[in-house]
Formats: structure tokens, sequence, C-alpha cells
């Protein structure tokens, strides 16, 4: 399937590393300094691949630690991996973690799956020993009130150094593959912050009226998640309309046409029609001018929902949005509907980490099957879609004015996981997973999103226990299991974290 480039790519994070190490150890034993310096090297060239790496290199008394922390300021970096090279004492970095005020992620690997116990001497011991000092590093940061994470494995080197006497060569290792994973989803957290800190939320339109679980209070999402609220005025889209040209809606149609199957009659539903001609001229025109506010307004996500009065031009313009929308979520700006705007978040932050995030809601529980069936009738993910999405007309959109053309599609089968943006009764967001497996069962031919999903227990007792956490009724459908990695994106975002299936 033909895919699009990002409209906005994602903002590299910027990551600060340092390695540990004793003074003492340098003159007693020759070469351990440069042997722990290349480990330090290898750890920035990996994390470099992702991310912008201000590396302080060793760290072995409070004057460095305290110079290094002036770097990682001035360089903005949003989180600190602090190498534990060999044994250290917590006071020579205590100072980098309290001045810097950002969370550290302690990495403990080891580079050897198994010294050579024969040949071993005290300076090639000293080389391997990293995990001496952790339990060290924990309680000092505990009882200093820092926020701090584990990583614990293999190094994960290619090659062995010259200078040692065990294989150092552990790439391949199951405990080098995991602790590498773990160090990825981490930086993948860190682009998410940034990426949001610096981010831009297009408001269009109101919220739609009643539905109490999606209002936001703009200054609150902006404290919490950094991104600035754009409000827009329907008018800004409209004026920007009158400036498409008769070449862009035709360009907007031959990608329409790539990227989706136009539907014939739906054999069940007589609202569900092929598109008419004019309702793709329409939608596309709409999606080009669309296109063009994300552009004007610098926009790296969008919420809408506009109903307007029947006949009204600004209601008619709306019903073209559905196309557009799904375009520009494909296109790295997720768009959520009914200005839902915890939900477009949610949608983003799956998006910056390349699993999708299309927007859903439950549409109905099939017992037979043992699945909540979720999808909606606005924006779809494109990039998730198994198979070809469908291109629907509408007679009558449900619950809103109008009529247009809508996404049919259903997401990829296999591991899926919904990420939910909720606020409590105090103020306070609330990030819920569920982790559950999308399945092949048929679905609705009516111009909605649908899929089939299993859950670890039947839908009964999972919806009991996902909505006594108070969701918003939308959320963001993801492909694969990332309970993991969105725990990781909400503690970087110090919001908390519920879920519910495993």
């Amino acid at each position: 399937m033909e895919t699009f480039k990002p409209i906005k790519p994602a903002k590299r994070p910027r990551i600060g590393l340092y390695s540990l190490g004793h003074a003492h150890y340098w003159n007693q034993f020759d070469g351990l300094l440069d042997r722990l310096l290349g480990y330090n090297r290898f750890i920035a060239e990996r994390i470099g691949e992702s991310a912008e790496v201000c590396n302080a290199g060793m760290i072995d008394g409070d004057e460095g630690a305290r110079q290094a922390a002036e770097q990682f300021n001035a360089a903005g970096v949003d989180l600190i991996f602090c190498h534990a090279a060999t044994y250290a004492m917590s006071a020579s970095h205590l100072a980098i973690a309290r001045t810097c005020k950002r969370p550290v992620v302690v990495l403990n690997l080891q580079p050897t799956a198994a010294m050579n116990y024969d040949a071993t001497t005290t300076g090639e011991w000293l080389a391997h020993c990293v995990g001496c000092c952790v339990p060290e590093i924990a309680n000092a940061y505990n009882r200093s009130g820092i926020d701090f994470h584990l990583v614990s494995g293999l190094l994960g080197l290619s090659q062995t150094p010259a200078i040692s006497l065990a294989d150092e060569n552990t790439a391949d290792h199951p405990e080098a593959i995991k602790a590498w994973d773990e160090i990825d989803a981490w930086v993948k957290a860190a682009a998410v912050k940034r990426t949001l800190d610096d981010g831009r939320m297009g408001f269009l339109g109101h919220t739609y009226p009643g539905m109490l679980d999606m209002y936001s209070d703009f200054t609150m999402m902006s404290a919490q998640t950094g991104m600035h609220v754009e409000v827009l005025e329907m008018c800004d889209l409209e004026k920007i309309l009158q400036s498409v040209t008769p070449s862009e809606t035709q360009s907007k149609l031959d990608q329409t046409h790539a990227m989706f199957e136009l539907s014939e009659d739906s054999p069940a539903d007589p609202l569900a029609r092929k598109p008419k001609p004019e309702q793709l001229d329409v939608a596309c025109r709409v999606a080009v001018a669309q296109e063009k506010l994300v552009h004007e307004f610098d926009l790296d996500a969008l919420t809408y929902y506009y109903r307007g009065s029947e006949g009204n031009s600004l209601q008619q313009l709306q019903e073209a949005f559905i196309l557009g929308h799904s375009l520009l979520t494909a296109q790295g700006i997720p768009c959520s509907g009914e200005g839902d705007m915890k939900t477009a978040v949610a949608m983003k932050i799956c998006d910056i980490l390349g699993v999708g995030g299309s927007y859903s809601e439950l549409v109905a529980c099939d017992y037979n099957h043992d699945t909540i069936i979720l999808g909606h009738d606005g924006p779809f993910h494109i990039g998730i879609a198994d198979g070809k999405p469908i291109l629907r007309g509408m007679g009558l959109y449900h619950g809103k004015w109008g009529t247009g053309v809508s996404v049919e599609a259903t997401v990829q089968k296999g591991p899926v996981t919904m990420l939910n943006l909720t606020q409590t009764g105090d103020g306070k967001l609330r990030m819920i997973a569920n982790q559950g497996d999308a399945i092949e069962a048929p679905v609705l031919k009516i111009g909605n999103t649908m899929t089939h999903v299993k859950f670890d227990r039947g839908p009964s007792e999972m919806m009991n226990q996902w909505f006594a956490l108070a969701p918003t009724h939308h959320a963001a459908m993801s492909v694969g299991h990332n309970r993991l990695q969105f725990e990781k994106v909400a503690k970087l975002m110090n919001i908390e974290f519920q879920v519910v299936s495993k």
C-alpha cells in the first residue's frame, strides 16, 4: 500500500549520557579507563542512531559531575542515561540528577556473559563488576527523591576488545537484545515527550455538545502535555478553501484513488452508497484546504467538530471532513472527530512511536467471538489498515448533520493496544492501555471502521474493569503490544498510567 511522508517528522530526543568510575582505579590498573570509555562510546553511538546524544564521558568525582550537569542543562536533554561502567561511589555523580532534574535511566550492562575465571585479574574483574554499584545508586536516588529507572543485561558488543580476557561478543545474546529493546523504548518515549513539548494542537470548531467526558481545559492540556492549543475558526478553513485550484483537487483525487477502494452500494444499509462524483470532488477540494490549514498554522495534530445549522455553508463544509482528515492522519497529523482533544493526543503518541493510532470507540460486543468491536465513522489511520480501505458514500452521518464520504476499514490482524487518555476528577490526565488481538470476524458495511478485538478476559469483565477507570469514550488503536512502551511515555510525561489487560 502507498504510504505518505509525514508533514512534520517527530523530533529527535536529546539524551544525556555519562559513565561512572572510581578515580583511584586509573593509576592502579593500566588500560582500564580507556577500556571503559570505549564502552561509553559504543553506547553513545547506538543511542545516537535515533537521538541527539550529549556525552559527558567518564564521571569519577563531584567536580566532573557538576560540569556534566551544566553541559546537560545547556543541551536541554530530555532524559539521562547513567552507565555503571565499574564500581563508583554514589556521591561522585549525585549532583547530575539533583541539578538537571530529569528522569535517569541507570544502565547496568555487563560486557561479557561470563568472566574468564582462570585468567581474570583484579583489573579485568573491575571492567565487569558493573552491577556492584547499582544498589548504591538506587538507594541514593531514592533517598534524594530522584526519579530513576533501571535496565540490566549485557552490553551487546559485536567484537571483543584486545585488552579483554573474556568473550565480549554478546550482540546476539538474548540479554543484550532485551536490554537494548528497553533502551530503545526509553529513547522513543523521550521522542514523544520532546515532540509534544514543541507541538501545536489545532482545535477547530467545538466539542460535540453534551459529551462531557471529552471536554478539555486548554490550560490543563498545555500544562500536562506541553502542546500549545491553537483555536481555529471554521471561517479560517473556508477562506483557505477559496484558494484551492482544480489541479490541486485533481491531484488529491489521484491520491485518494491510490489509497482507497471506492465502494459500491451496501447490500445491507441504504444509507451506505457508492460515492458520487460530486461528493468526491467536494471531499478532495476540502482535503486540499485541510492540508493547507495544517501548514498555515504549523499543526502537529487536530481535533474538530462543527454542527452548524442545516443548510449552513460551514455545516456543508464539515460534511467533507473525513477523507481529508484520514489523509492527514496518514501523514503524521492525527485528527480526532467530535472535538476530542485528549484522543488526538493519544493518537499523536501512537503515531510518533510508529504504531498507528486510529480513532476508535466501542461499536458493540460479539459474545460468539468473545470480542469487543472497536471503530468509528471518523478518521482512520491508513498506515495500519488490513488491506485497502474502502471509501463509501453516506446518505446520512449517524448522530450528525449531513451526508458525504466516509472511510470503511479494519485494522491489521494480530496484536493491538488501545491507548486512552482521560481526565480524572482532580483535573489530572490518566493513560489507560489495554492489549488484545485483532481477529478475523464479520463487520458491518455501513461506512465505519470496525475491528474485532479479543482481550485476555471476556467482553463483560473487560468492560467492567476498563470503564471503572473512567475513560474517555474514544481511544487510539495501535498495532502491536505496546503497554510497556506507553508506560515509559507516561512516566516521562508524569501522567498516571493504568492497564486492564495484560
